[in-house]
């Protein structure tokens, strides 16, 4: 594998992986200490927001990625980062790794919000215009007092359009279809123990986030399509370079 490396040999933590874990740090730091001590609410103002909502920013499609719900979350999306995205970088360098990474994860923004869109429109058809209405102007300010719509569907649509999404997930998914595809026989070992092909791997985790994404529930708070759209995003982008 070392006749694929870039002049300078192996970097075990890269410039561009390097400061995208600090980035993420000291977003999840700010997340959590501006919150306790001044009552700011980060996520409201940089988690990605859809369209329609009154909280929805055009920067949101970058700085969301950049957003963590908890350590767990921020910890597995920072270990996959390092553990594939230090060898991409190391193979295509900074400029495109980082060009990847972001091109990846605003991929999955857009593919979430246009499942989000779907589903917004499938629960709208059940509902009368004033319901309708009622969420769409008051919605925001019931979640943001920690409540909900008893009726199921205006709390359903309630929180498909005020629901924050956050996390590096999308951009993380992409990396992960890029490692399968530059090193598709390299072995990935499950729970440090199970080894298992790339590109095995790579297939079943998206066949299973599409499952998943198929059969969610209303009160499911994974992104499944967003994780698929940074694959889809990275797949095309790849294959666009390989033209080139």
């Amino acid at each position: 594998m070392s006749e694929h490396f870039r002049p300078g040999g192996f970097k075990l933590l890269p410039p561009v992986v390097k400061n995208l874990l600090i980035i993420n740090g000291i977003f999840f730091l700010a997340t959590f200490s501006l919150g306790k001590a001044y009552d700011v609410n980060l996520v409201k103002y940089l988690g990605l927001h859809y369209i329609a909502s009154e909280n929805f920013e055009p920067y949101q499609f970058v700085t969301y990625m950049f957003m963590h719900g908890d350590l767990a979350h921020i910890f597995f999306n920072m270990f996959a980062l390092w553990m594939f995205g230090n060898v991409l970088e190391n193979v295509w360098g900074p400029k495109r790794f980082l060009t990847y990474y972001v091109i990846t994860g605003i991929g999955a923004a857009i593919t979430h919000l246009i499942v989000t869109y779907f589903r917004i429109q499938a629960v709208e058809a059940d509902m009368s215009p004033e319901q309708i209405s009622t969420v769409y102007n008051e919605g925001a300010g019931v979640l943001s007092r920690g409540m909900n719509y008893t009726h199921e569907l205006m709390g359903t649509l309630n929180r498909l359009i005020n629901t924050p999404t956050v996390g590096a997930s999308g951009a993380v998914f992409g990396i992960l279809l890029a490692f399968g595809m530059m090193f598709p026989n390299s072995l990935i070992y499950l729970y440090f123990a199970i080894p298992i092909k790339a590109k095995y791997f790579v297939i079943i985790y998206g066949a299973l986030e599409l499952y998943m994404g198929i059969s969610a529930t209303p009160g499911d708070n994974i992104a499944h399509f967003a994780h698929l759209g940074g694959m889809i995003f990275g797949f095309f982008l790849i294959k666009y370079w390989q033209k080139r």
